[in-house]
């Protein structure tokens, strides 16, 4: 009796270890991925304020970047992961809104990407479409340090 009592409740925290590991992980990737966007954000603003020529090349990578996380972003947000990270309740409370927003930029990057701006001038009108859509969904779902 004594050994299934200690063998219930050495799995029982195991378990409990597990789903702690698999919530950082979620954190870990979703931190990742915005990390990436912010980087690829800041290629496109250095090339809108004349700090870095004009690179397609740069600038294809950096929309697509931004598309492709933007797309597979809203998934990174299991009920449950909002503990050690700076995401907001309000992203569980309003998913479809969250979602939307994502979506959005994620649109966005594809639309300017088909119509690829060809100098600075146009790189920055990139950067404030882009720009806009950040800061609408990071003003509702992101808590501020």
């Amino acid at each position: 009796m004594k050994f299934r009592t200690i063998a219930m409740t050495t799995a029982a925290l195991c378990l409990g270890f597990t789903a702690v590991l698999a919530q950082d992980a979620v954190v870990e990737k979703r931190e990742q991925m915005m990390k990436q966007v912010a980087a690829s954000t800041a290629a496109m603003r250095n090339i809108a304020k004349g700090d870095k020529p004009y690179d397609a090349d740069a600038i294809k990578t950096a929309l697509t970047t931004i598309s492709t996380n933007m797309k597979a972003f809203p998934d990174q947000f299991p009920i449950g992961s909002e503990a050690n990270s700076e995401a907001s309740p309000a992203i569980w409370k309003n998913e479809a809104d969250f979602r939307a927003k994502a979506n959005k930029l994620a649109s966005d990057a594809d639309m300017i990407l088909a119509s690829m701006p060809t100098d600075a001038a146009g790189v920055q009108k990139a950067v404030g479409t882009l720009g806009a859509n950040c800061g609408s969904c990071h003003e509702t779902y992101r808590l501020k340090k």
